[in-house]
């Protein structure tokens, strides 16, 4: 009986220990750059990726030339605001980085709105369209709540009436 307990001690005290401790290698892919993306916001790169391609918004190259995309606890915040995302540059003014601040987790739509909001400014060339106008590319968003219960007529304005969309028309209405 002792040798019994002995036994199931060491597989569930020890063996999960070292499961947790393990590293695996990651294989270079062709050694081709990565993006360090915060596994929060990966999903709603990916619904942006895929609504790029919908638009036929070129995005690989501005994708692999991010460091990083996180979520950070270092952006100002207070009780009357604060920054929920922006864009960090170096030191040739290139953006290297996006961030969202910690309090953007405390509701997921909040985190879809301020996330398509700031690859909005990376991959489509926005700047801010107003200052509170319940528009993803507002300066200030008072309700996220409005823009997400009509979320696709939202999305489908911020990709059409993009300046990188609109420049990729006129390049399309010269060609033919």
């Amino acid at each position: 009986m002792k040798t019994y307990l002995l036994l199931l001690l060491f597989i569930f005290g020890v063996l999960p220990l070292q499961a947790q401790n393990s590293e695996f290698e990651i294989p270079a892919l062709n050694e081709s750059k990565q993006v360090k993306t915060d596994g929060l916001v990966q999903p709603h790169l990916d619904d942006f990726i895929a609504l790029c391609k919908k638009y036929k918004v070129d995005y690989h190259d501005k994708l692999f030339n991010l460091k990083e995309i996180a979520v950070v606890d270092t952006l100002r915040v207070s009780p009357k605001g604060g920054t929920l995302g922006m864009l960090v540059r170096d030191n040739n003014n290139e953006v290297e980085k996006i961030i969202f601040s910690w309090m953007t987790l405390l509701d997921k739509e909040i985190l879809k709105v301020v996330a398509f909001h700031e690859f909005g400014h990376y991959f489509l060339g926005y700047k801010h369209t107003c200052d509170d106008c319940n528009s993803i590319m507002a300066k200030v968003n008072t309700s996220y709540f409005d823009i997400i219960k009509d979320w696709d007529y939202h999305v489908e304005k911020l990709f059409t009436e993009s300046p990188v969309y609109l420049k990729n028309q006129d390049i399309i209405a010269l060609k033919d």
